[in-house]
Order: C-alpha cells, then structure tokens, then sequence
C-alpha cells in the first residue's frame, strides 16, 4: 500500500468506528430470525438467573425461618427448574448463534471478494497484498468474534446490570446505592480505555498487514533471495517488523491488563461493602436473612458482567477497527463500469480513436503515459507494437479489455465503445497473455481451463500443441498435477508456454500477446510462432514486440514513441525508412530482414 501513513491513526478514536461497525448490519438483517432466537433465549437466561436468587429468598424467609420443611422441597425443585431451564436455553442460544454468526462473517469474506475482484487495476497497484490479506482473514475474524459473542453479551450485560441493580434497590435501597455507586468508576475507566485502545488496535492492525506483506513477499520471491543470498537481509527485515508488531501488541496488552484489573478489583470491593453493611442491617433488624442473601448472590451474579466488560469493549473496539479497515475497501468505487451492450457475433474490428491515458494517481501537471494513440487493425489482421522499454506498450494493451479506462478518446471493437459493453462479454473477446505469466496453485488442467470453463478435452490438446505446452504430459500425474502456487515448479519458459495455452484455449476474437514468447529458446520460439499463425488467422492479433522473430508474425507493425503510434506500416518498410525502428531491432535484425543497401 503506498499511503499507509493514511490508514495508520495516531490520535483519537476514528470517528467512522462506531459508524463502521454500524454500517454492516445489512449482514445482520439477513439472519433476523437466529438472531431473535439469540436474544430471547439470551433474555430469559438473565430472568431465570435472577428468579433463582429470589427463590432461595423465599425459602429462606419463609420455611426454613418457619422451621416448616414442607414447602423446602417444591421450593428447591422450582429452583432447579429455572436452572436446567436456563442451561437448556443457553444451549439453544449457542447453537444459533454458531450458525448465524459463521453465516455473517461467510457472506461478508464473499461480498469482500467479489468487490476486490471488481476494483481496477491501479486499486491493486496501490495496495499491498498482505494488507489486504489481512483485512480478508485477521479483520473478518474480529469480526465475527465481536458479532458472535461480544455484540450479543454486551447487550445481556448491560441488561443484567440495569436489571439486577434496579432489583437490588428494591431490595434493599442502601446496598443498592452502594451497587449503582461502583457504576461510576466503571464507566468513567471504559471510557478513558476506549479512546487509547482503538489507537493501538488499529496500529496492530496495520502492522500486522505489513507483517503479513512482508510473509507473502518472503515466499513468493525466494528464488531470488536464495540466488543472492539475502537471506539474512529480509530475515532481518520480517524479524524488525515482527519486533515492531510485538511491541504495540504488548502496549495493547499492557493497557488492557491495567483497564481488566481495576474492573476487577472494583465489583471485588462493592461485595466487602455489602457484606459488611448488610450483616449490620440483619444485626440492627433493616434486613432478613434471606433478603442479604438473596442479595449476595445477586451482587455476585453482577461479577462476571462487569468483569467482562473490559473484553468486551476491547472486542468491540477491535470489531470497530476491522470494521473501518474493511469498509475502506468496499468504500473504493470502482472507475470501470460495466457497460449493458453485447455483442454476439464479433467479428474483431479494433480501433483506437485519439486516445489518451495518465493513471489516475498522477500529478495533473504530468505529461500523458499515452496521447493521440490512433490505430486501426482490421479482423483477422495481426498488428505488432515495437517501442523502448516503459514507451506504454503493455499500458496500451491493457485499456483492450479494460483494465484501465482511456481518459481521452475511444476504443472500440466493431464500433463499439468499449465502455458501452458488458464487460464479460469484453473480456471473452479479448485475451491476453503476459510477459509474466500467472499461475494458480491448482493442476495444469484448471489453470488452463481458467481460459474457458467449458473447454473439451481435444480442445485443451490443441491449446497445448500451440503452446508446444507438450510438457504438462510429462508431469507426475499429467495435467492433473497440481503445479504449486505462481508455478513456481515450472521453469519461466514452461510458465509462459501454459499462460499462452491459456489465452488460446479462450478462442478471443482479439488475442493480445504481450511479449509472450521472451523466456522460450529460439528452437521452442519458432515452433510457437509457426502454430500461432494459424491461429492468429481466425483472430485478431496483437502482438508486443522486442525482437524481429516476434515482428515477422504480424502483418504490420506500430512504432510506439513518446506515448503516441509515430509509425504504422511493414517491417521491412519501416526498417528502411526508419531509423528510430532501425535502432530498437539493430540487435536482432538478421541479414534476411535487411533490405537491400539498408545498414542493420
């Protein structure tokens, strides 16, 4: 992510927190019904858990003051009664709520996903991946926790409480005071812990998707760290942030244990105060026996809800913070949106009318990436793109299907805006196969099929032949091995080979090789090109081109300088005529491409 000091909050609760948290709640209302089960049966548990305190009240008070053991037996019975009652309904409550709350936090990872897979590609290329990993596990984990059981006790606590203390002053009005008393050191603490704690929590959420980054980062590139040796160097790098990490936790920590102990040690000491001030009333005759304790055990009853306060609220403040993490993602608005036009016989017309393209975080004042980008490449035609490294070659293929939006001009494919059209029919005409190709960690048979679900099994052998992929067969279990994560098994020439397999087994009416064949050998390269003709015959090519063995397959070619097409016509013309053309392929012009009298 490049603006993490953005997302990092350093003084103050946010003020989107509560509102955050709140927002979610549509993930609520889909399963009202569990959660009414919840809370009823949540409800009656805290009825039935103060009616047994008065119970023993009665009995004491009554028959055993009475010395009439008569009534002791039904009394005692009612008693155990409203126990398993409660129990029975504290098990039915747990078994919704396991359902319910798993049901929210699995439509919210579903929702995350499908909205990252919708946001544009310079939203992806602003944030780290570890981050968002971190926002789709570790955050919808919080959560799922707060909703599952902090939300839920909050609301039986603060109930027990209010509940409990209003019988309490019934009872007895001094002890009562007494109870309502401690209330107040207790809110005044849960509010000074709630402004501190939601600036270390979310510094721990921060940093936890960095470490995160850094983990993804570690794995992914470790051929590149075992070839030069650096090792220790991001060791050293993961072990500092893990160290950072390690020590806001411990100011987390820290502050919490501080906050718990005082909640603690207060309900501890209201309990001494009563004990004393009650055995003083049933002493002086304000209070019987059975109401002190009846009281006692109310008072106790009190203990674990204000002793869970604390984490409660640190759970709820961790649900908070999750909670504007994950809503900053779902509050990014993708640029590209999807059009309503289809089309159903697309013959592959491409053109780019005027087009211009600066990416969307850069200065005003910055000169385009690309402008007036004019072509026209008719279908079945195969149209090579030459230019300098970072001239906006891959930058021009890539506003094809719309992985980024022109922000001048049009493209259109059979005088269609691209922007008019549905985007997954756009993005089933157009294919593209990358210079670096990506491969899931799945069989050689699924990433393939990543091209076109549906696709035969002759089909995906044809693909393969394309590809000269032939290799796949040779594999432990043939297509059917798994590959490893970004095919990290596979040499660079057989990752490319696949994620051209790919692209042809999509059958575009428009395929976009973007400098595709780089990693194979001039042997495999030839082979390649020749198959690739013939497909290139039933479609529309585009071809990124650094070589002249990638330029020979193209019927014409565009020099790309300076952001805009200076050139358009054959190879052999613009080697002769061209000298900035001349110079891009000097290195790799054999003397057959040479015109007569033109130097290479």
């Amino acid at each position: 992510m490049t603006d993490d000091a953005a997302l990092t909050v350093t003084t103050g609760p946010p003020p989107a927190g509560v509102r955050s948290l709140w927002r979610l709640r549509g993930y609520l209302k889909r399963h009202v019904p569990a959660l009414v089960i919840m809370l009823t049966t949540a409800l009656a548990g805290v009825g039935l858990s103060i009616a047994i305190p008065l119970v023993t009240k009665a009995m004491i008070d009554g028959p055993i003051a009475d010395r009439d053991l008569g009534p002791v037996l039904p009394l005692g019975l009612l008693a155990l009664a409203f126990g398993v009652l409660e129990a029975f309904f504290i098990w039915c409550r747990r078994w919704v709520q396991s359902n319910a709350v798993l049901g929210v936090e699995t439509d919210i990872r579903h929702d995350l996903y499908d909205h990252l897979q919708s946001l544009p590609m310079a939203f992806h290329g602003r944030w780290q991946s570890g981050q968002l990993l971190s926002r789709v596990t570790t955050d919808l984990s919080s959560i799922r926790r707060f909703s599952g059981f902090g939300m839920l006790f909050l609301l039986i606590n603060i109930t027990q409480l209010v509940v409990v203390t209003l019988v309490l002053l019934n009872m007895y009005w001094p002890l009562g005071l007494v109870v309502a008393a401690s209330a107040v050191p207790i809110i005044y603490l849960s509010m000074s812990f709630e402004k501190r704690y939601v600036v270390v929590s979310r510094r721990v959420h921060d940093e936890h998707g960095d470490l995160a980054t850094l983990a993804e980062e570690g794995a992914v590139g470790i051929r590149v760290i075992k070839s030069f040796g650096r090792s220790r160097f991001v060791g050293d790098q993961y072990e500092a942030a893990a160290t950072k990490l390690y020590d806001t936790s411990m100011d987390k920590v820290r502050l919490s244990a501080r906050f718990w102990t005082f909640l603690e040690v207060i309900p501890n000491l209201a309990v001494c105060l009563v004990l004393l001030l009650g055995a003083l009333g049933v002493g002086r005759g304000d209070l019987s026996p059975g109401t002190l304790v009846a009281f006692i055990i109310l008072m106790l009853s009190l203990v674990w809800p204000v002793a869970s306060l604390g984490v409660i609220l640190a759970m709820a403040q961790e649900a908070m913070t999750a909670s504007a993490r994950v809503l900053e993602i779902f509050d990014t608005k993708s640029e590209i949106i999807s059009g309503h036009q289809v089309l159903e016989h697309p013959s592959g017309h491409l053109r780019l009318e005027h087009v211009d393209f600066n990416f969307p975080d850069d200065d005003a004042g910055e000169a385009p990436v690309l402008h007036d980008v004019n072509l026209e490449v008719d279908p079945g035609e195969t149209l090579a793109i030459v230019g300098a490294t970072g001239s906006g070659k891959t930058t021009l293929t890539a506003l094809l299907p719309r992985l980024y939006d022109v922000t001048g001009g049009r493209v259109t494919i059979d005088g269609v805006d691209v922007r008019e059209l549905d985007l997954v029919n756009l993005r089933s005409i157009v294919a593209t196969a990358f210079e670096e190709p990506t491969l899931f960690s799945m069989s050689a048979r699924e990433n393939l099929a990543l091209g076109r679900a549906e696709a035969t099994d002759s089909e995906i052998e044809a693909a393969i032949d394309v590809a000269q992929a032939d290799f796949v067969h040779d594999l432990p279990w043939g297509l059917d091995t798994r590959i490893g994560e970004q095919g990290m098994s596979l040499s660079g020439g057989q990752r490319q080979r696949l994620a051209l397999a790919r692209a042809v087994l999509a059958r575009p009416k428009i395929l976009i090789l973007d400098d595709t064949l780089s990693a194979l050998d001039v042997h495999t390269e030839k082979l390649v090109e020749a198959a690739l003709r013939d497909v290139l015959e039933n479609a529309t090519g585009i071809v990124v081109a650094h070589r002249a063995s990638t330029v020979m397959l193209a019927d014409k070619v565009a020099l790309l300088q300076d952001g805009t097409i200076t050139h358009v016509g054959q190879h052999s013309d613009l080697l002769a005529e061209v000298p900035a053309y001349r110079e891009l392929l000097a290195g790799d012009v054999t003397d057959s491409d040479t015109p007569a009298g033109v130097s290479a």
